[in-house]
């Protein structure tokens, strides 16, 4: 089969046709390949974004979760009088009311200045000061189970946080130089954490 000059003038509207057809479907799968691209990165861009956001919720649940958790134990401890003011005139109505108990023989109690406790190893407190009011105790004692059964006392019957530091113990003696009763030498401080934020 043979074509003539003549014969490309019959064959021009379909080669121009096909021609066209061609740069149209060169186009499309371009724009379709584009298009997929982009798809892809939104796609992608959105399950980021979703993940994200099921992190955000999760630390938000936990966070009040921890929040609920934290209010109990914060009240608790506005309750014991451990967040706060310093409580000394509540500490020394009530060691003078374990006296009266006699827990112990007698005792002498001095409370020093509040002053900044920096606990060891460290601890970090956050928005709160550790504060301490050092006191001092000499104790008259029958027996060594009086004097933890005084701290005991001490810690069911009294608000606030009290720590022991030390306790040296000694034999006391009569006129005759008979042992009759041991003394404790004590010192430790009432625990108090102040709000850095409050008035």
């Amino acid at each position: 089969m043979s074509f003539s000059v003549s014969d490309i003038a019959e064959f021009k509207w379909s080669l121009g046709a096909f021609v066209l057809s061609m740069v149209v479907a060169a186009g499309l799968s371009t724009f379709s390949e584009d298009y997929r691209h982009g798809a892809l990165q939104a796609k992608q861009s959105a399950q980021e974004q979703l993940n994200k956001a099921r992190e955000n919720f999760a630390t938000a649940q936990n966070d009040f979760e921890n929040m609920a958790t934290y209010k109990l134990e914060y009240e608790a401890l506005e309750t014991q009088k451990v967040i706060g003011n310093e409580q000394r005139l509540d500490w020394i109505e009530g060691l003078e009311k374990i006296r009266k108990q006699g827990a112990v023989l007698d005792f002498k109690y001095s409370v020093g200045p509040q002053q900044s406790y920096a606990p060891n190893p460290p601890l970090d407190t956050g928005n709160f000061a550790l504060n301490l009011s050092p006191m001092t105790l000499q104790i008259d004692l029958l027996h060594e189970e009086q004097l933890d059964r005084l701290f005991s006392t001490m810690a069911t019957q009294m608000e606030g946080w009290f720590i022991l530091d030390r306790c040296s113990l000694s034999a006391g003696a009569s006129a005759t130089g008979e042992a009759t009763s041991l003394k404790a030498d004590c010192a430790g401080g009432w625990l108090t954490m102040k709000n850095r934020s409050a008035p």
